[in-house]
């Protein structure tokens, strides 16, 4: 009896970490330096508009873009932020059903240096 009830606070304990532990990651705020990193810099980006990535990876994008779309920009017009941000959210989720020339819409909208320009902090 007395294993029993040892065994079910250890349960009870690994469920509460585990639980606050998977809270704690979904509060936290994705930054745009995640979203350079993984979908740019990582190439998922490349890859989903190649066609080669897998449904995750597709689902992937198109969350670091939403995430993208969520935060402010570090400098410039946050109307500009907007439509640029909502141009590439609108490519990843075309890419991510497989339609005709989202690839290239993809990449289009990926475009570094036309919001870099605008939009980058120091």
């Amino acid at each position: 009896m007395r294993k029993m009830c040892v065994a079910a606070v250890v349960v009870a304990l690994g469920w509460l970490v585990v639980s606050l532990t998977s809270t704690a990651q979904e509060d936290k705020k994705v930054t745009i330096k995640d979203v350079m990193k993984t979908a740019h810099k990582g190439g998922l980006m490349a890859k989903v508009a190649k066609g080669e990535a897998n449904a995750d990876e597709k689902k992937q994008l198109v969350e670091l873009y939403t995430a993208l779309a969520a935060n402010k920009p570090p400098k410039g017009d946050e109307a500009s932020w907007k439509e640029k941000t909502a141009a590439l959210l609108a490519a990843a989720k075309e890419a991510a059903e497989g339609k005709e020339g989202a690839g290239a819409k993809l990449r289009a909208a990926a475009n570094c240096m036309a919001c870099h320009s605008v939009h980058k902090g120091a």
